[in-house]
């Protein structure tokens, strides 16, 4: 597995070795050792599956606070995502600033993203299939969200007729958002 770092201290990209032949491909989605071998130490307790029927869904920007956050490895098993992280982390040198990924099944790319960032995708296919881990269950009363569209962050989605739901369109501004993370440097 090939690991690249990002602009975002402790936000990584992989790219899995992909065996292909004329019968179509073979891979490891996850291997703890190898994981653990390039410093990613996370005991993943949930998974996650989602589909979004139409290019143009935005979900996001999600995270939980401390200390239910969650560590997410993120991957598309059907169609393609831009992928974005925020790092919201108090005293980071990036705090406030995003980078975004694309993701497909094609690809086979898998983003990491440790607690203290919020995360959020756009789908730019139909029928667009993202499955990801976590490192702590859900908790409802810990959901938090940062608003997709704040001006601030000026992320630049992929759609000119975004798709989201009642709960994402109630999310606060950055400035506004209650967040407890800090920064680790």
């Amino acid at each position: 597995m090939k690991v690249m770092e990002t602009k975002l201290l402790g936000v990584k990209l992989l790219e899995p070795k992909v065996f292909s032949d004329h019968r179509g491909f073979f891979m490891e989605s996850y291997n703890e050792h190898t994981a653990h071998a390039n410093q990613i130490m996370y005991a993943y307790q949930q998974d996650n599956h989602s589909l979004s029927v139409e290019a143009g869904v935005i979900r996001g920007l999600h995270y939980q606070l401390n200390p239910k956050a969650q560590t997410k490895l993120v991957r598309v098993t059907a169609g393609a995502i831009y992928d974005v992280v925020v790092d919201i982390r108090s005293g980071s040198p990036t705090f406030g600033q995003w980078q975004g990924f694309i993701l497909s099944s094609a690809n086979k790319r898998q983003l990491l993203v440790p607690r203290g960032f919020a995360h959020g995708f756009c789908t730019i296919v139909n029928h667009t299939e993202v499955q990801y881990k976590v490192d702590e269950l859900y908790s409802p009363q810990h959901d938090r969200g940062i608003a997709w569209n704040d001006p601030a962050l000026s992320i630049d989605w992929p759609t000119s007729d975004p798709i989201v739901s009642d709960k994402d369109n109630k999310h606060p501004l950055l400035a506004d958002a209650e967040m407890n993370f800090t920064f680790q440097g």
